[in-house]
């Protein structure tokens, strides 16, 4: 079964909550690597935005396939692959074997992410 999840971010908030709450939040959302990776960039909020809206979007596919109640967006990690295509790290057990694909664009202004749970 299929379970779809999708978010879009405003480029402009993530970037006042970094600049309000610094570390904090970014510890909060983010794992170490991904703030490893975002922060090694130009522009890293625009890279932040892009991973906060991919994990928006997978925690909405586990909640729509009812695998979770709820789940702190730093159990859900969005690393790159070899080929650099995104791909979804889950600090979870679930009782179901499922497998999770993620796509994220983003311009200056906004970042959105769909993700597709396949629950086997």
């Amino acid at each position: 079964m299929l379970f779809i999840g999708n978010d879009i971010a405003e480029v402009r908030r993530v970037c006042k909550l970094i600049e309000k709450k610094g570390d904090a939040f970014l510890n909060h959302i983010f794992t170490k690597n991904e703030i490893e990776f975002c922060s090694t960039k130009q522009h890293p909020e625009i890279h932040y935005t892009g991973r906060f809206s991919a994990k928006e979007a997978v925690k909405k596919a586990l909640l729509s396939a009812k695998l979770v109640r709820s789940i702190p967006l730093k159990q859900i990690e969005i690393t790159r692959e070899i080929d650099e295509s995104p791909q979804v790290n889950i600090f979870a057990k679930f009782e179901v074997d499922i497998t999770i694909k993620v796509s994220i664009s983003h311009t200056d202004k906004y970042a959105t992410a769909v993700a597709i749970l396949e629950v086997k």
